[in-house]
């Protein structure tokens, strides 16, 4: 697995923890669902600290607490 996809999947695992729909995560964060959507899916490559900062203000969680998940160990080396 690599960081992006590292990344969509701890939003989901987030969503699916508090009972929120994506639409409804974007609405508590302040971002458009497509903003979301695209960090989801292949069209965003880099998904932004500054868009991954915004969920966790919504969420009402710390950036740590984000990266606190064993999705995040052993990742795909990007640069090879």
């Amino acid at each position: 697995m690599n960081a992006k996809e590292a990344v969509a999947k701890r939003i989901m695992e987030l969503c699916a923890e508090r009972e929120l729909a994506v639409n409804a995560l974007a609405n508590i964060c302040g971002m458009s669902p497509s903003t979301i959507y695209s960090m989801l899916n292949a069209k965003s490559k880099n998904p932004g600290v500054v868009s991954i900062h915004k969920i966790c203000d919504g969420l009402e969680i710390s950036i740590r607490k984000f990266f606190d998940s064993p999705l995040f160990e052993g990742l795909e080396q990007e640069i090879k």
